[in-house]
C-alpha cells in the first residue's frame, strides 16, 4: 500500500524535537521501545558497541546519550524483534520478492538461518552450515582465481576484514572491491600524492582549537549527525563555518541539540554556517580556485605595501613543492571563468578568502560532493593546496578532514582490503604465512562490474552490503549478475542482492555488531577505525536474533577452510573463535600501526595509528607536501554539453536512510513525506523546460554513448538548488549513471553530476 505523499517545507532546525520524534517512531516500529532505548545507552561508549552507521569520531568522554538520530535508527534496524524465517521464504518466490520495495524487504526483519536458492521452486530453502560451506568451497575451487570476486562492505570489523583479505590472497587474487571504491577512493588516491597519507590529519580535539572551518559537499544532518556537536560548539565560539553545497541542508543551517534540556525546552537553535555558498554541481574546483586567486591577489598587495603576508611563506619554502606552478595556474584564471565554473560570484569568493586569511588555524572538511566527480581526485588536491597556502596541515586546530561513510570503511583499507598489491605488506605476509601473495592488481568496484558484464567473473562472495543496488548501470548489471555461477551474501537482513542472484546462491546470516558474540574462546569483541584514524573496541549487548547465526569471523574462517589448501601457519579455527588472536596477527602484519593492539583497543576515544602528515612528515616522492595543479576547472569535462536541456543530476541520501538501507519514505529536512520518487528542481528550470511543480516526469540519460538509460515516475519539486542542477535519491537514480562515468584516477562513480534530460509525460 502506497504511503500518503505530502510536501511541506521544513523550517525547524536539525536535531531538536523532530529528531526525538523520529527516534521514538523507529523504536516502536521495530518493537523495541524499552530494550532499544536501553541498548542505545551503550552506543559509542568506551566499553560499549560502536555505531553500525557512520564513521564519525568517538569522544574520549562521551555524553550520556552518545548517539544521533540516524545512529539510533541503525541500531533499531539491527536489534529489531522482527524475523525472516524459513517459513517466510516458503511463502514467497524470489520472483515475487523482486517486486517488493527495498524498505519492505529489510523491514521484514533479521535473517535467521542459512538459505540456498532452489531453482525448481524459485524459493530459498534452509540448508545446514556444513553443507553450505562444502558447496561454496567446492565451487570456488572449481573457478579460476581471477574469475572470483571477494567484496567487503564498510561495516565489517577489522578482524573479519583482515581474515577476508588474507583469504582472497591465499586463494590467488587481489579482487577485493569495497565500499571505499564507491565514495572516498578519490581521497585514497589524492592525499598520498599531496601529503603522503591515505587519510585525513584532523582529530576531534582540533575542532576545539580551530578558528575557521571550510565545509565542502557533505551533509552532516543526515549522514553524520554527531558531527553537528563540534560544529555547534565552534559556532558558539564565533568560529566562521563557510559551507559550499548545492542544497541548503538544514543540518548546515541550524541545529538544536536533543541532549541539551534547556535547548529543547526553549526551542533555541544554533546557527551553523556563517556563510553558505550554493555552488553548482561540480563547481567546487572552480570555487576553491577562486578562493586561492583572491588570497594570492591579496597577498601580492600586502607584499607590495610592506604589510604582513597572507600566505605562509616560511612553511611553503620549508615543507612544500610545486607552489610556483600552482600559483601561476591560479593567477592565469580569469574571474569570469571562475564564476562560470563555480556558479558563485567573485564577491562571495573574495569574502571567503578574507575570512580564511584572518584565521590562525583552519580545517577543510569534505565529503562525496568532492570525490564523486570525474575530476574528484584533483578537486580534493586543490582543497589541500588551499590549506597548504597558509600552513594549515600538521598543527593544532588545522588540517584536512574527509568525512568517511560506513563505520569501518577506512579501517578495512588499513588491514588489507584493497585491490592494489602495493598497499599490502607483501614481505610480511610471505614471512608470516609461507606463501607468495599475488602481485597482479585486482579489480576495484567499477572494474568488477565491467568484468561481470563482460562475463569473465563466475563467482561473487560478499562480506555484507547490497552491491547490486549500490553500483551504477543497474540494468546491465542485473542482467549480467544472473549469469554468475556462484553468489554468496553474508548478511543480517534481506535485500535486493539476495533476489538478483547467480545459478547457485546462498544467504549466510551473521551476527550483528550489537549482538553478544559467544565463541569457544569466550565472549568476543571486535574493532574498527573511525574517520580520524582512531581504533575502537566494540562488544555486543543484545542477544542474537537466532541461535543459528554465526559471526562474520567464523563464517570467513569456515569458507577459508572449505576452499583453501591446509596452511600450517594459520589456525582458522582459532581465529574464528578467539578474535584476540586475529588482532595479534594484525599487529604482526602492521606493527607500526597496531602496536600493543589488544592492550590499547579499549582506550577511551580510541588509539590513533600514526599519521605522519599530522606531524609534518611528508611520505611523498618529493619528501614534501605537494601543490598539485589540475589540468582544468571542470570537474566533469567529458560530460559537459551545450544543450540547455541537459541537466546535472546530483544523487543523494534522504534523512531516512543510510547508504542503500532505507529506514522510511520520509525526508524530514527537505519536507518530503511518503515518497522517494521526487526530483528537486530550480523554479527557473521548471519554467524554462515547460514543466510545473508536482508534475510527474521521467529522467533520461544524456551521456551520448548509445546506451538507453531511464528512470520513470518522478514528482517535480520546486526547490532552492542552482539552475541547471537536479537532485534525486540514491540508489533509485543509479540506473542513470554510466559505468564509465567515474573519477578518472580513482574510478569512484561520478554520482554528483550525472548528465540527464527531463522528459514530460
Amino acid at each position: 500500500m502506497a504511503d500518503p505523499i505530502t510536501i511541506k517545507p521544513y523550517d525547524s532546525p536539525a536535531g531538536g524535537w523532530g529528531s526525538a520524534k523520529s527516534l521514538t517512531e523507529i523504536l516502536l516500529r521495530e518493537q523495541i521501545p524499552l530494550s532499544g532505548a536501553s541498548m542505545l545507552m551503550h552506543q559509542n561508549k568506551p566499553d560499549g558497541f560502536m555505531c553500525v552507521s557512520c564513521a564519525w569520531a568517538k569522544p574520549a568522554k562521551p555524553a550520556m546519550f552518545e548517539y544521533c538520530e540516524n545512529g539510533a535508527k541503525a541500531t533499531a534496524w539491527e536489534v529489531t524483534r522482527k524475523r525472516v524465517t524459513a517459513d517466510f521464504f516458503s511463502k514467497h518466490t524470489v520472483t515475487e520478492l523482486e517486486t517488493w520495495r527495498d524498505y519492505d524487504l529489510e523491514e521484514e526483519g533479521r535473517l535467521t538461518e542459512p538459505m540456498r536458492w532452489d531453482a525448481a521452486s524459485d524459493k530459498y530453502v534452509p540448508v545446514s552450515w556444513e553443507a553450505a560451506f562444502l558447496e561454496i568451497g567446492a565451487e570456488l575451487r572449481a573457478v579460476e582465481p581471477k574469475a572470483s570476486v571477494f567484496y567487503a562492505s564498510g561495516r565489517a570489523s577489522l578482524e573479519a576484514s583482515y581474515m577476508w583479505g588474507l583469504m582472497a590472497r591465499l586463494y590467488g587474487n587481489n579482487n577485493l572491491p569495497d565500499s571505499s571504491n564507491m565514495c572516498h577512493e578519490s581521497t585514497s588516491v589524492a592525499l598520498p600524492e599531496s601529503i603522503g597519507s591515505t587519510v585525513g590529519t584532523v582529530l576531534l580535539d582540533d575542532f576545539e582549537h580551530t578558528d575557521c572551518i571550510l565545509f565542502f559537499g557533505q551533509n552532516p544532518g543526515s549522514n553524520a549527525p554527531r558531527m553537528l556537536h563540534p560544529l555547534q560548539d565552534a559556532s558558539k565560539r564565533g568560529v566562521p563555518i563557510i559551507t559550499f553545497n548545492p542544497f541548503r541542508e538544514r543540518g548546515l543551517e541550524s541545529f538544536t541539540n536533543p541532549q541539551a534540556p534547556l535547548e529543547m525546552l526553549t526551542r533555541s537553535e544554533t546557527r551553523i554556517s556563517s556563510q553558505y555558498l550554493q555552488v553548482k554541481a561540480g563547481g567546487d574546483l572552480g570555487a576553491i580556485y577562486g578562493i586561492c586567486k583572491a588570497l594570492l591577489e591579496a597577498d601580492d598587495a600586502a607584499g607590495e605595501t610592506g604589510r604582513p603576508r597572507l600566505i605562509d611563506v616560511a612553511f611553503i619554502a620549508e615543507h612544500t613543492e610545486g607552489f610556483e606552478a600552482f600559483a601561476a595556474s591560479v593567477r592565469g584564471k580569469g574571474w569570469d571563468e571562475l564564476e562560470r565554473h563555480s556558479g558563485l560570484t567573485r564577491a562571495a569568493l573574495e569574502q571567503v578568502a578574507r575570512t580564511y586569511a584572518e584565521s590562525k588555524a583552519a580545517i577543510g572538511i569534505y565529503g562525496m560532493g568532492l570525490t564523486q566527480h570525474r575530476m574528484g581526485v584533483e578537486t580534493v588536491q586543490v582543497l589541500v593546496n588551499l590549506l597548504l597556502l597558509r600552513g594549515n596541515i600538521g598543527r593544532p586546530g588545522a588540517g584536512i578532514c574527509p568525512v568517511r561513510g560506513h563505520s569501518n570503511v577506512q579501517g578495512q583499507r588499513t588491514v588489507g582490503i584493497t585491490e592494489k598489491p602495493d598497499l599490502v605488506p607483501y614481505d610480511k605476509l610471505k614471512t608470516l604465512y609461507g606463501f607468495d601473495p599475488p602481485k597482479e592488481t585486482g579489480l576495484n568496484t567499477v572494474e568488477a562490474c565491467e568484468a561481470i558484464i563482460a562475463g569473465s567473473i563466475r563467482a561473487f562472495v560478499a562480506l555484507g552490503g547490497n552491491f547490486i543496488r549500490a553500483v551504477p548501470e543497474t540494468a546491465m548489471m542485473e542482467a549480467a549478475w544472473r549469469k554468475l555461477r556462484l553468489t554468496v551474501q553474508i548478511s543480517t537482513k534481506l535485500n535486493r542482492n539476495h533476489l538478483v542472484h547467480g545459478e547457485i546462491a546462498y544467504i549466510l546470516p551473521c551476527l550483528g555488531r550489537i549482538e553478544i558474540d559467544r565463541q569457544p574462546g569466550g565472549r568476543q569483541a571486535v574493532t574498527m577505525e573511525d574517520s580520524t584514524a582512531c581504533i575502537h573496541g566494540s562488544k555486543g549487548y543484545a542477544e542474537p536474533a537466532s541461535p543459528h547465526l554465526l559471526s562474520e569471523p567464523r563464517i570467513v574462517a569456515e569458507i577459508a577452510k572449505a576452499t583453501l589448501p591446509v596452511n600450517h601457519y594459520i589456525d582458522w579455527d582459532r581465529w574464528g573463535g578467539d578474535y584476540a588472536s586475529v588482532r595479534d596477527a594484525i599487529e604482526a602484519t602492521y606493527p607500526n600501526e597496531f602496536q600493543d593492539f589488544n592492550a590499547r583497543m579499549w582506550t577511551p576515544g580510541g588509539f590513533r595509528r600514526p599519521i605522519p602528515a599530522a606531524e609534518r612528515q611528508w611520505k611523498t616522492e618529493t619528501g614534501r607536501a605537494n601543490f598539485v595543479t589540475p589540468r582544468g576547472l571542470s570537474a566533469n569535462p567529458d560530460t559537459e554539453q551545450d544543450d540547455p536541456k541537459v541537466m546535472r543530476l546530483i544523487t543523494m541520501r534522504s534523512n531516512d536512510q543510510f547508504n542503500t538501507t532505507i529506514y522510511g519514505y520520509d525526508d524530514r529536512f527537505r519536507g518530503v513525506k511518503g515518497t522517494r520518487m521526487v526530483l528537486f528542481m530550480n523554479r527557473a528550470d521548471i519554467k524554462r523546460l515547460g514543466l510545473r511543480d508536482a508534475q510527474t516526469v521521467d529522467l533520461v540519460g544524456a551521456a551520448n554513448d548509445g546506451v538507453e538509460r531511464e528512470v520513470t515516475g518522478f514528482r517535480v519539486l520546486a526547490y532552492d538548488i542552482p539552475e541547471g542542477c537536479l537532485g534525486g535519491y540514491y540508489p533509485e537514480c543509479n540506473p542513470l549513471i554510466p559505468l564509465w562515468h567515474h573519477a578518472e584516477r580513482s574510478k569512484v562513480p561520478a554520482a554528483k553530476s550525472v548528465p540527464v534530460r527531463v522528459r514530460a509525460r
